[in-house]
């Protein structure tokens, strides 16, 4: 049973690392605007936000997407609400959504901060493993692959090793 349960979460959450040449605070520093996830978004979703720099547990931003970018479930443009769920300065950032689907899905979203020698090792995730059975029965999970969360990192690297210290 412990087997099986292990599995099933490998199977509900995606990982990726990537080492960046700039310093954890400068990465956070970018994860915390909320035009910052707009600029390293890979999908094509994330068209604009609005709302002041996250600074703790609870904080908030919104975020007008569009779901036509991915082409896979016909929702158009809507507007979801970014609500942050764990935050450790220079660390750690995580949160879920609410938007049009309510209740909310309980997706969650991060990113882990390590300081490094070449500067900090970002790690991505993305786990789906709360969410409701009702949601897990619309087979749309996981809404972004693995692969999106790489490339977004890449993005990510690229716009942070472009600023100075």
């Amino acid at each position: 049973m412990r087997r099986a349960s292990l599995m099933t979460m490998t199977t509900e959450r995606f990982e990726v690392r990537r080492q960046v040449a700039a310093p954890p605070r400068r990465v956070f520093a970018l994860l915390c605007e909320p035009t910052g996830h707009v600029t390293i978004d890979s999908s094509g979703m994330l068209q604009s936000a609005e709302g002041k720099p996250v600074r703790q547990v609870g904080d908030d931003f919104l975020v007008h997407m569009d779901r036509e970018a991915l082409n896979d479930y016909p929702m158009g443009t809507y507007d979801v609400r970014v609500i942050i769920t764990r935050f450790e300065q220079d660390r750690l950032l995580e949160w879920t959504i609410s938007g049009t689907i309510q209740p909310p899905i309980k997706h969650l979203y991060g990113y882990r901060l390590e300081p490094s020698e070449h500067g900090t090792l970002v790690t991505s995730y993305y786990d789906w493993s709360q969410i409701e059975q009702r949601y897990r029965e619309k087979g749309i999970f996981p809404v972004i692959p693995e692969s999106g969360l790489r490339a977004t990192l890449g993005i990510l690297a690229r716009q942070v090793e472009q600023k100075p210290a």
